[in-house]
């Protein structure tokens, strides 16, 4: 039986890489696969990472979806030791709201975004909180 691997809650994909400048520097560069922050905290997105947008009980709109690319993508950083959670994860969720208010969202609704992931996020920037890889079909080990 030939087996697959993946990990799921994943929603969209990027077609392109995309790079932003942000407010978290980290001491050395950080390089995986899709995901690279160097030191003068400049995030590049590879062509290909997956997120699963804007979470909790919202909308996915157009305002939200480069603030929740960023954000993802900061959490992942932290879930893998690669930032410190206890650190960076408030930066990050600044970085989320002064996102999405350039891209036009509301400030109210920007300030609940804030207040949502500060109150409910932190197990998705703990390292303990990591998702496994699924294998399938069921009873397939890779």
């Amino acid at each position: 039986m030939q087996c697959i691997t993946y990990n799921d809650g994943y929603k969209y994909q990027l077609k392109a890489d995309y790079t932003v400048a942000i407010d978290i520097k980290p001491t050395c560069q950080i390089d995986t696969d899709f995901i690279k922050l160097d030191i003068a905290g400049n995030l590049t997105l590879a062509k290909g990472y997956a997120w699963d947008g804007p979470s909790g009980p919202t909308i996915d709109t157009l305002n939200f979806m480069r603030g929740s690319l960023i954000h993802d993508a900061l959490y992942q950083l932290m879930r893998d030791s690669a930032l410190d959670h206890n650190i960076h994860r408030e930066a990050a969720d600044r970085i989320l709201q002064k996102i999405c208010k350039e891209d036009g969202m509301w400030s109210l609704r920007a300030w609940w975004v804030y207040q949502g992931v500060r109150l409910f996020a932190a197990p998705a920037a703990n390292p303990a909180d990591k998702h496994p890889p699924i294998n399938a079909p069921h009873g397939c080990t890779a």
